[in-house]
Order: structure tokens, then sequence, then C-alpha cells
């Protein structure tokens, strides 16, 4: 194994040729992905480059974890396809809302220890600004859990987030619709409890409550709360500086052009992570190991539990596949196993899809750099879930 194909894949049984023969037959056996009223795979198989020029799609990077521990992971293609310098193990990716995982299991955290009540409304605990009632709050107030489930009524808001150019407005700005913000500005706009609308401002607005509650920045809290115990040394929700940004792999559009990224200076809990996908797979496996009582694991199995548990059913045919909506997590249930999930997409071109069995100790990461990665990284899913007998998507 040369220099460069050393650090593009790690095998953790570097001598075990079954694993190598799966890597390949995985990159193979690609099929195409259709959706109309389920999940479904079809056609002549393919290779992940050809899928990769097929979307142009520059870069992915796979982890796979079988048995509760990390089995693989490598890299496809570039980070860049202006400089055309390869996609590696290292290089920090943007995970788009998978972040809200992070941002859940935190705020849950905060509710284990007392500092917050899951049913209380958020504006107790707010100091740095308060949502103003409306007829949809009169008499159902907007609760840590209404939010981190989907249920708060809080607007998305529509048409994502815009600034003036050069720009950091406040979450109070953001939240007042006042300049520099150019989003819209924050309502409620159906009765907390009583339906389920995606909702980024949400996100955000957990952000500040802990922030106010624990007066430290939303950066300092996750790295204490889960980075620094798991050992995710090359995660942050910092936004990247100059320095940072050298390492990062470059969001692509549908044309495969390279852009700016769209990451938000302040506004972070909703899809400011940056990681790798071998420090993801050190987030999963915890949450897997907590999930069977795992003696070593780090997080509690009350928090991890609250996650994972539906708190409301989907339509599978209207939320691609998804069952269940939990706090932080979706969930798909097939009847056989159940899954777990968050996936993230950041505007130009990133994508991010996770997907877990804490039953089988199986799953899987798949992060892009390009916008059509949300169609590339379902395509690779299916191939690993055949080639190790995962009961996701079965007919």
């Amino acid at each position: 194994m040369d220099a460069l194909e050393k650090n593009t894949m790690m095998i953790t049984d570097s001598s075990n040729e079954d694993i190598k023969k799966r890597i390949q037959r995985v990159n193979e056996n690609i099929l195409n992905f259709n959706f109309d009223s389920r999940f479904a795979f079809s056609g002549e198989k393919s290779t992940i480059f050809d899928k990769m020029k097929q979307y142009n799609v520059p870069g992915v990077c796979i982890a796979v974890i079988n048995n509760y521990e990390l089995e693989w992971t490598k890299c496809f293609g570039v980070r860049d396809v202006r400089t055309e310098e390869p996609l590696t193990l290292d290089t920090l990716l943007e995970v788009g809302s998978t972040s809200k995982s992070f941002t859940a299991l935190t705020a849950l955290s905060f509710v284990d220890k007392g500092l917050l009540e899951l049913d209380e409304d958020v504006n107790n605990n707010l100091t740095s600004w308060n949502y103003l009632d409306n007829e949809f709050t009169e008499k159902t107030k907007v609760s840590l859990e209404h939010i981190l489930s989907h249920q708060s009524g809080i607007n998305g808001p529509n048409g994502g987030f815009s600034s003036e150019p050069n720009s950091a407005p406040t979450l109070t700005q953001m939240f007042k619709g006042e300049k520099p913000s150019l989003s819209d500005p924050f309502s409620v706009d159906f009765t907390p409890g009583t339906s389920h609308a995606y909702s980024n401002y949400g996100y955000i607005l957990v952000q500040m409550l802990l922030e106010d509650v624990a007066k430290k920045s939303f950066t300092d809290i996750v790295d204490e709360h889960i980075f620094q115990s798991l050992g995710m040394v090359n995660s942050s929700f910092k936004y990247p500086t100059e320095k940072t940004k050298q390492l990062m792999a470059t969001p692509h559009d549908q044309e495969g052009e390279a852009k700016e990224t769209g990451l938000h200076p302040t506004a972070l809990a909703q899809g400011g992570l940056i990681t790798t996908a071998l420090d993801l797979s050190k987030f999963y496996i915890d949450i897997m190991n907590t999930l069977r009582r795992e003696e070593n694991s780090f997080f509690k199995f009350n928090i991890i539990e609250q996650m994972i548990t539906p708190v409301l059913n989907l339509d599978p045919t209207k939320f691609f596949g998804m069952t269940g909506q939990g706090l932080g997590t979706f969930i798909i249930d097939n009847g056989k196993n159940k899954f777990f999930t968050h996936p993230g997409t950041n505007w130009p071109g990133t994508t991010c899809l996770p997907i877990f069995c804490a039953e089988t100790g199986q799953g899987a990461i798949i992060i892009t750099n390009g916008i059509k990665g949300e169609i590339l990284q379902s395509e690779i899913m299916n191939s690993i879930a055949r080639e190790y007998g995962w009961t996701l998507w079965e007919s």
C-alpha cells in the first residue's frame, strides 16, 4: 500500500483479505436509486467512481461499522476539482443537519443534569431573547421536546439563511429579522405539538438556550460534552478560519463546480459541524454500545433511548423511507430491525448520510462534497446494506 492509499483507506484488520474483497464488492455493485413510494434500487451495476462522475460529485468518504467496531473507511476522489488534491481520511467535511443529533444529545444531557426541563417553556431559561406569544402559543408553549422533534411550529425559515456580505449577524438579529441578517424573522406558525414541520430556526433557538444556561459558547459546550470524551479531535462547530478552510473539502454544486462554503458564521447548532467520517464513527459506535449497555460506553442509556424512541410516526413515502421522528434523529423501522439516522445537506454542496442499527451493531457513514451526493449516498448505502446483509430497505 503506497503513501496515498494509506491516507485514503484504513482497514482495522489490514491482514483480512475478506474485508478487502468486501470493499471491492461495495465499490463495484452500485445500483440506480429510484424513489416512488419506497426505496428501490435497480439497473446495471456501476462503480462508485462511475456514479461520482454521473452526479458531478468530486469526493466521497465512507466508514463502515460491523459488529460494533469500525471495519474500514475509504475516501474516493478529490476535495476540490480546481486543485485535484485527493480527499483523505483527515480531510475535514461539512455534515449539514447530521449536526442536529449532536445538538439534541447535548441538550438532553442538560435535562439529565437538571439544568433544563424537556416539557418546559423554553422562554423560562432564555435570557438573550424571548419568542413573543401569539394565538398559537397562548395555551401551549414551545418546549425543548417540541423543538427537538420538529413539532414546535417554529418556521424554517423559508428561503434559508442569508445576510449582508462579510457580516456575522447575531442570533437575536436573525430571530428579529434585523440587518445584517436578511432571513425571515422567527415565528411560531402552528400550535406546538399539533403538527410536524422541519425547523432549522428551532435548533438555533436550542443553541441560544444552551449558551444562556451554560454561559459558554455553543462550540465549547459540545466540545466538553461530546468531542473531548470520545476523542473526536477533528470535530468542531467553530466557523472555519482561513487556516481551517485549507484542511476542508470544498462544496460543489449540481454541475460539479467548486463553491465557497455556505456555513453560517453564528448559527451553528442546525448544521455547523465540521468533522471526518472516522470521528463520526466514534460517535455512533458509542451510541450503539450505550444501547446494549456496554460497560465502557460514554453516553447514558436513558439519554440515548430518548433520542431514538419515536415521538411520532412518519409516512415513509413522504419522508424518504423514514418511519418515525425521534429527538434529533429519524427512525427507519421495517418490522425486522430499527435503524436510526439523521441525513445532512449544506448548500451549495455537501451531504452526509449516517445509518445505524444498535440491534446488530452495523452501520455506515457516507459524506460527499457534491450536492448530488444526496442521491449517490443512498446508492452506496444500499450496496453496503446488501453486502453486509442488513434488512434496511428490504422489499
